[in-house]
């Protein structure tokens, strides 16, 4: 089979890719959820005009003396309004968030007032600077109205966006349900973190990024453990993938050979459709995809760079598609190159590479001298993929660069 180009590999794990069913969730589960639907204002914000300081409210062609005198004639305090209206030279004492008294249009605020306080004629200030017409008053509606969209659906929910729904006065939102990712690990060679392995074992280090990966994007995840380099192993790890009601299985590795026989030999035995196998991108060539039922099948090469960056080119993609995020491919950037770059060859390169910004903003790019799948210290260390197209010629530093941002 003839290696696929990586843009056509996505699109065929994208097709079909609906998203999830939507459920209702209170608002402090709703954090990260992805919205279903547009959110409208179920209030006007605020829904009389307010006042935006401590001080007086007052009509603004009283106060615009300096030797005006304004009699208080009484208080106003948040959730506290004063009924009456005020008139000619007259003042209302009122605190932040109050609601401005009707006949007042302006409020002057504490400091650049003088009170008097007489048991004789009432409570006067005379003001040392003058009021302007709405200063210090937040009108009716200046944060939103009734009916206004504030929150788009496919949207990711922020911290600030659970503030603002509630202020719209939503107490739960509807939300998509989250893609649930199995990851079954395969291979006699592995064994989990804190075991000494025995000789040619390796510790097993894939499924910790990739779920990672996934839980970052909102997914629910499942460990499978690792399973036998068996059919029979397998086979019973797909199953449970599906008994478990996965919407995605995660297979990283396959037969001890490395070319994915017993991974493909299980899932065509379970009938999976396959939509392909390799990819024409380096890391991660041997990774194939397909379906079983609802549940989408991606096989990811054992090689821990290569599987990461598979997930991160392609299961990241595909989450945020379930999820019904209404933006689901990664944004490409551009900087400049740290050192020189060889010809490529037909495959699509994803070359781990350092970041660094300059003091002017030009931002560079240096892929690492080894770029072996097997270094995952050179992964960690990255902090961008630069991506080289077939056949791209050779380049040099500071030529332009096309790169992907990898999360922190």
């Amino acid at each position: 089979m003839a290696l696929m180009p990586v843009a056509d590999a996505l699109s065929a794990i994208l097709a079909g890719a609906e998203p999830l069913p939507e459920e209702m969730v209170a608002l402090d589960a709703a954090w990260h959820r992805v919205l279903a639907r547009d959110v409208a204002a179920r209030r006007t914000q605020p829904p009389q005009a307010m006042s935006a300081m401590d001080g007086y409210a007052v009509r603004a062609a009283d106060a615009g003396d300096l030797t005006a005198r304004l009699k208080v004639i009484g208080e106003v305090a948040a959730g506290r309004p004063f009924e009456k209206k005020v008139g000619a030279n007259e003042a209302v004492r009122i605190f932040t968030g109050g609601v401005i008294p009707d006949g007042a249009d302006a409020v002057i605020i504490q400091e650049d007032t003088i009170r008097e306080d007489s048991a004789v004629d009432g409570d006067h200030i005379t003001i040392t600077e003058a009021a302007k017409t709405g200063r210090h008053i937040r009108p009716a509606g200046v944060d939103f109205r009734e009916g206004d969209v504030l929150l788009a659906g496919g949207s990711r929910l922020t911290d600030r966006d659970l503030s603002l729904a509630a202020g719209m006065n939503y107490p739960e939102l509807a939300v998509r349900r989250r893609p649930k990712v199995a990851v079954l690990a395969t291979g006699d060679e592995l064994v989990m973190p804190g075991t000494i392995p025995g000789p040619g074992q390796i510790v097993y280090s894939n499924g910790y990024a990739l779920r990672a990966l996934a839980r970052a994007e909102g997914a629910e995840t499942i460990d499978l453990g690792i399973a036998a380099d068996t059919v029979a192993a397998t086979t019973e790890g797909i199953r449970r993938a599906r008994a478990s009601g996965a919407d995605i299985l995660i297979t990283t590795g396959g037969a001890s050979v490395g070319d994915h026989d017993l991974v493909k030999q299980s899932l065509e035995a379970e009938r999976v459709t396959m939509a392909f196998w390799r990819i024409a991108m380096r890391p991660g060539k041997p990774m194939m995809h397909g379906r079983l039922g609802a549940m989408r099948v991606i096989g990811l090469p054992g090689n821990p760079v290569s599987s990461y960056v598979c997930g991160f080119l392609f299961l990241v993609p595909l989450i945020r598609a379930l999820s019904g995020r209404a933006s689901v491919h990664h944004t490409r950037e551009t900087a400049l190159l740290g050192r020189d770059l060889a010809a490529n060859d037909q495959r699509e390169d994803y070359l781990r590479a350092r970041l660094e910004e300059r003091a002017d903003g030009t931002l560079i790019a240096t892929p690492v001298t080894h770029q072996d799948s097997s270094l995952l210290g050179n992964l960690a260390a990255a902090r961008a993929l630069v991506i080289r197209p077939p056949f791209a010629p050779a380049a040099g530093a500071g030529a332009p660069c096309e790169l992907l941002r990898l999360p922190e």
